[in-house]
């Protein structure tokens, strides 16, 4: 059992609106020493590990509220209603007639009611308010946190608006009085956290989308063979489920007994059903369309695939990449810079340039809320989010944002040759006995083979299964030995072998050697088809640029005909796995190069390339061996990953290139007195919603080869 400080503990946190927000959570539990801090603004979501910290969870939760956050308990209804929108509506209702008023006057049509300055002073109370409040809490929160947010210059510019103009309604100033300005720049702000909040929402629906997949309910099936509904909370590896036409898969499992036909194109991006019999796997949150099956759940939550892809999606965002460390240098003292430029426009316009105190005040002001620091900080997490759930959307995970962008600029893809480039359905072409006693060559073969998971491995299994005759080999001790093959010893102490030959067959066939103590018992030749998507993606990455390269364990003959076939140039072929490593090393160092492979055999190279990529049957194994995971194992969905990440990264591009252009040119602007506070308040309420609807874009934005979302 974990212990406390080993528990991974998860939150929810209420009044993030912001990643500066996020930030100054994140950096007050690193500085209690917690570890593996993880906070997302845009789910709401903490988590931690108390570690070594001596913190305790009610010493945390004080400090998150000391900030001016909320842990909630996601199983109890919300405390408060005082919500956005309501303060939203309520600060608009007052506001929209001080708003009439100014309007108004300047046509030469006042309301002579609101001519009184104590009348605006009462009207405009209720907006400073919920905007003293709210703008306040955050400013102070973010304050605390040692990052100081966009709500720093809101609450200063409004409260100076108000500030001033009550002083001008007790010295009976009415030049001093714009009411209109500290209610409206409230207002227009409030609105434009809403519509962020809303378009941030949009941002995370592949997550929404995901869990919706798994189903609340079960049938377990008990030893006594009673079948009892249990919820989805209680179902543990090991329990017997059986699985009717139209259900749900509740969990990953092993089939065993039954077949059926499932569909998986929510989780795998495979339009077409697949067939499953017994024996082989299902994932959780796929659909029986056909069929029935009873299962042995093999993994649950956060363990099982679709948990897995979720928890990727939730933390893609994360992973920064690169592009986005100057946005985050710059967010870090874009605050305090601009006060300073606000300070400067209010000082220098009026004692060096000899504006009257109010313009220069006003023009202040407007420096103060046009400026936008969160558009900067919202540029990568927003494109990241969506790019990521589009992919997963189409059965391609990616572990982060800088995967997406490593990916997008890769230069080279090398290839392992079987299972990937292959079918990896090896079919017994001939098998040559040198010995008389074929049925003791059957079984060790069988008895051998069983013991990997490559895939020559698995149809000679299948190709001894019919032939086994009951022999009795006694106990083997079997070994794999990467690049090499398979070795075992006998109580008797007879060594046996069975790997590649020396030699290929006839038409670059695979040729297979069964050896008893250096004397050979057998030679199987084998054939395998290449995948029918092979050819149109090596001509893809072509066009693109993208060299491609073949690096396999397998005969240089074999390999040389592969990549004929294929066209291509670049062959590393009798590689054993050490000497695949420093291929891949030398290649990574000239070159942004990806590596793609089945996920188990070439975890190391997958690991030290610039990307790995593993074409996945959906294993767990697969899926913590590389970077990028095809849950469907197919090739032409490398494509759409390539695709989306290079529109991910220009996404991205896009949006901190409107982030600096805005901040560059509306500044400047502002503190010459071009813009009144009003107008500035309304162009930074929306630049956020800009950079957010560019990263929504990106969910329907047609792309060769690539699904769009689709409403379910």
């Amino acid at each position: 059992m974990p212990t406390k400080a080993d528990e991974l503990i998860e939150w929810k946190v209420d009044g993030m609106d912001c990643n500066n927000c996020a930030a100054s959570i994140n950096r007050f539990l690193e500085r209690k020493g917690l570890e593996d801090v993880y906070v997302n603004f845009s789910t709401k979501e903490v988590r931690f590990r108390l570690g070594a910290s001596g913190m305790t969870l009610e010493g945390v939760k004080q400090g998150i509220d000391k900030l001016g956050y909320e842990v909630v308990n996601e199983d109890e209804p919300a405390k408060s209603r005082w919500t956005l929108e309501r303060k939203l509506l309520v600060s608009a209702v007052f506001t929209l007639p001080l708003l009439l008023h100014h309007l108004l006057m300047v046509a030469g049509l006042p309301i002579p009611v609101l001519d009184n300055p104590w009348i605006q002073l009462l009207v405009c109370l209720t907006p400073f308010t919920i905007g003293f409040l709210h703008f306040g809490r955050s400013a102070l929160s973010s304050l605390r946190g040692g990052v100081p947010n966009m709500d720093v210059l809101i609450f200063i510019g409004s409260t100076a608006a108000f500030v001033y103009s009550l002083i001008g309604t007790l010295t009976e100033e009415p030049n001093y009085i714009f009411y209109e300005t500290s209610a409206t720049i409230i207002t227009l702000v409030l609105l434009g956290n809403w519509l962020e909040q809303r378009a941030v929402r949009q941002t995370t629906t592949a997550i929404r989308d995901l869990a919706g997949l798994q189903p609340q309910r079960a049938r377990r099936i008990m030893p006594s063979g009673t079948i009892v509904s249990v919820d989805r909370e209680e179902i543990r590896p090991g329990y017997m489920l059986q699985v009717n036409e139209g259900d749900k898969v509740p969990a990953d499992g092993l089939i065993r007994s039954g077949s059926g036909t499932v569909d998986e194109s929510l989780l795998t991006g495979e339009s077409d059903p697949v067939a499953r019999a017994e024996g082989e796997r299902v994932v959780g949150g796929s659909l029986l369309l056909q069929g029935n099956l009873q299962l042995e759940v093999t993994a649950i939550g956060k363990d099982a695939v679709l948990g897995q892809m979720i928890e990727l999606v939730k933390t893609a965002q994360q992973d920064k990449p690169s592009i986005q460390r100057l946005a985050d240098r710059i967010s870090a003292v874009f605050v305090p810079v601009v006060l300073v430029i606000a300070l400067l426009t209010l000082l220098l316009g009026h004692f060096a340039f000899g504006l009257v105190f109010q313009q220069a005040l006003m023009n202040a002001i407007a420096v103060l809320v046009i400026s936008c620091p969160c558009a900067m900080g919202l540029a990568t997490p927003t494109a990241v989010m969506v790019g990521v759930g589009r992919l997963a959307r189409n059965g391609v995970l990616v572990k982060g944002g800088q995967t997406l962008e490593q990916f997008a600029g890769i230069r080279r893809m090398v290839f392992d040759k079987t299972g990937t480039l292959t079918t990896g359905a090896f079919q017994l072409v001939n098998l040559d006995y040198h010995t008389p006693d074929k049925a003791r060559v059957h079984a060790l073969i069988y008895q051998l083979e069983r013991h990997s998971s490559h895939p020559i491995a698995r149809s000679l299994m299948k190709a001894m299964e019919s032939r086994l005759n009951g022999v009795d080999l006694g106990e083997l001790k079997v070994e794999e030995v990467k690049g090499e093959g398979l070795r075992a010893t006998d109580a008797e102490g007879n060594r046996y072998r069975i790997g590649s030959s020396a030699r290929s067959g006839e038409g670059g066939q695979a040729q297979v050697t069964l050896w008893q103590n250096d004397q050979a018992l057998a030679t199987l030749s084998l054939s395998d088809a290449l995948k029918p998507q092979a050819r149109p993606l090596i001509q893809y990455l072509g066009e693109q640029g993208i060299e491609s390269y073949i690096l396999s364990g397998d005969r240089q003959s074999k390999t040389e005909a592969v990549a004929r076939e294929l066209g291509i140039d670049r062959v590393y072929a009798e590689q054993k796995p050490d000497q695949k490593l420093r291929v891949i090393e030398k290649l990574s160092a000239e070159a942004p190069t990806a590596m793609v492979g089945d996920g188990i055999n070439d975890a190391a190279s997958l690991a030290r390339a610039s990307v790995g990529v593993s074409l996945s049957d959906a294993s767990e194994v697969a899926i913590q061996s590389a970077q990028i995971v095809l849950l469907n194992g197919r090739l032409d969905h490398l494509q759409t990953a390539y695709a989306l990440s290079k529109q991910t990264v220009l996404t991205i591009k896009q949006n901190l290139f409107w982030a600096f252009a805005y901040n560059v040119v509306a500044i400047p602007i502002a503190a010459v007195g071009l813009l009144n506070p009003m107008w500035g308040a309304l162009f930074m309420a929306f630049s956020d919603v800009v950079v957010i609807g560019n990263s929504i874009r990106l969910k329907f934005k047609a792309i060769p080869g690539v699904r769009a979302h689709r409403l379910s």
